[in-house]
């Protein structure tokens, strides 16, 4: 990921998996340690989630607080003044993550519930990277013109294989239309006997998702047989 280019109007690129590596590898090998029943599949780092703490949609109070990972963040190269990266002490919280991680506590409890043999569940991002521009507005990597997101799609493609492969989930869940036409690509629409669905992604830009997200979710979930 280090090795590509992009620019205007993407000034500034976070690679968490790089400098918040420690608390990566943390979830990593706390909650990926074996094949699970279902894998949910996001678009990419937000500013104060996954960019502060190296874990998908990772809210702090629940990467801290639910996860129990800790740790510290290493610096970034040219760092937006309006984004900087504080780690586990970012005061600012990530909504998607927030409800995300909530949901997942509410219904399974402990973590280790939620990602192990009961549960048997993980979550990632299709893309590791946070693209801003100089006001340090987001910009989704569907937003790349073409010449930039093919190779960096290439690699996100190869990773999501791999995942699939080492993981062998019964589901793949898209959160996000985004993710689950990226899953649909790149697997197939019935690779080797996986269902890929998708559920409503919590981001509060989303009318919907700021109307009760997490019932909309549960509801989803129950209906496509992910969850009893």
């Amino acid at each position: 990921m280090d090795k590509l280019a992009f620019a205007d109007p993407v000034t500034h690129v976070y690679n968490p998996l790089a400098y918040a590596r420690s608390l990566h590898e943390q979830y990593l090998t706390r909650f990926a340690d074996g094949p699970k029943r279902v894998l949910f599949l996001g678009m990419n780092p937000g500013p104060w989630g996954m960019a502060q703490t190296g874990v998908p949609f990772g809210e702090v109070a629940a990467v801290r607080g639910w996860m129990k990972i800790d740790g510290e963040v290493g610096s970034v190269n040219n760092e937006h003044p309006k984004r900087p990266v504080l780690g586990l002490t970012c005061p600012r919280s990530e909504v998607s993550g927030r409800r995300l991680w909530g949901l997942m506590a509410d219904r399974f409890g402990p973590p280790e519930v939620f990602f192990g043999d009961a549960g048997g569940q993980f979550v990632t991002n299709y893309c590791p990277l946070v693209f801003m521009e100089s006001t340090g507005r987001n910009r989704t990597p569907d937003k790349l013109p073409a010449a930039e997101r093919e190779p960096l799609e290439a690699v996100c493609d190869a990773h999501l294989r791999t995942l699939v492969e080492t993981l062998a989930p019964e589901f793949v869940v898209g959160v996000g239309k985004f993710a689950e036409a990226k899953a649909r690509r790149v697997l197939g629409d019935t690779p080797n006997g996986i269902t890929i669905t998708t559920v409503l992604h919590p981001s509060p830009a989303s009318p919907a998702a700021n109307r009760g997200w997490a019932e909309r979710a549960t509801t989803q979930l129950v209906e496509a047989g992910v969850w009893p």
